[in-house]
């Protein structure tokens, strides 16, 4: 026997079917038991035996035992190789094991998404951020989220390199530059664009050079982290990369701090605008090259895929989000 849908009826008709000895009430009791059975087959598969299942599963052996007497007679098919000693999936036990393995992962997220997006954001929320954007753009999103969530706590870590966010154990990374294929998920932020700037101190002293191939006689501060220390690497809009060799002798791993050599004629300095653009509108820097358009800077948030985000990843994101909607290229 099985269950019929009679041609007409808005809802199926529900009565009780036999099925190899297992009796199910109704569609949505019959799609219940579905889900249960599979449960019941993966955790004999995964616990290698029906004993320590239904202690999984906090129920009986006994109802384990039908449940996969249940699902083996719907399927038709034997799904178990059993012996006084051991349990085993059968050939067709193991691909329906990798499929039902999916099914009730899925339904376990679908289940955490609801859960996640009804509570509100609490704990320790760990972040990991390019050190030039943390030090000048990231003090004013965390007042203002700490304020609306105080049930959070932040743990934050000004990063030059790229820090792997499962080795580094954070919940989420702010990240500039060109994003490594990854697993991690993105989203962006906001762009910077580049500029090689120089203090009027220095331009007055040594000169302005009036070409990229001219910069090779002046002094080049160099970014640590960001730009290598054989020299600088420009990026134009249209053209190939161009590399300036290296004439300096002050290599600094922090964007702000290459800046105040900057403004005291150490040098010239190739930066992101989310670093200069205050001391180039009060003109203690001046832009060298403004007619030289280079590839901007994107800013990238980044944080683990294959799961749903907790309620304080998914509310960092959305903070960082409206404050940098007004961010850039130019404008910080």
């Amino acid at each position: 026997m099985g269950v019929y849908v009679l041609a007409g009826l808005v809802s199926p008709v529900i009565f009780e079917v036999a099925w190899g000895g297992c009796v199910i009430t109704g569609v949505h009791e019959r799609a219940m038991d579905r889900l249960i059975q599979m449960e019941a087959f993966a955790q004999v598969v995964d616990q290698g035996g029906f004993s320590d299942a239904a202690k999984k599963m906090g129920i009986s052996k006994s109802a384990v035992s039908k449940h996969i007497s249940c699902l083996e007679a719907r399927l038709g098919a034997r799904l178990l190789n059993r012996t006084t000693r051991r349990v085993s999936p059968t050939e067709i036990g193991t691909a329906y094991y990798r499929r039902a393995r999916q099914v009730l992962s899925d339904a376990d997220q679908a289940d955490a998404l609801v859960s996640s997006m009804q509570f509100e954001p609490t704990g320790l929320l760990r972040i990991s951020v390019a050190s030039d954007l943390g030090r000048s753009h990231l003090m004013c999103v965390l007042e203002r989220f700490l304020a609306a969530y105080p049930q959070v706590n932040i743990e934050l870590e000004l990063s030059v390199g790229d820090v792997p966010l499962i080795s580094g154990h954070f919940d989420l990374a702010i990240r500039t530059g060109a994003m490594q294929d990854s697993t991690l998920l993105t989203r962006k932020l906001a762009t910077a664009s580049m500029r090689v700037l120089a203090s009027p101190a220095y331009l007055e002293q040594h000169g302005r050079p009036e070409t990229i191939d001219a910069l090779s006689n002046h002094i080049l501060l160099t970014h640590i982290g960001h730009q290598d220390v054989g020299g600088w690497k420009l990026h134009p809009l249209k053209g190939k990369t161009i590399h300036v060799p290296p004439k300096g002798s002050l290599a600094i791993n922090d964007g702000q701090t290459l800046l105040d050599a900057a403004i005291n004629g150490l040098g010239i300095a190739y930066l992101p605008s989310y670093v200069f653009a205050d001391a180039l509108a009060a003109e203690r820097v001046v832009d060298i090259f403004p007619d030289l358009a280079l590839k901007p800077q994107d800013i990238h948030v980044l944080y683990p895929s294959g799961q749903f985000m907790q309620p304080k990843v998914r509310a960092f994101i959305d903070a960082l989000a409206a404050a940098f909607t007004d961010k850039g290229p130019d404008t910080w």
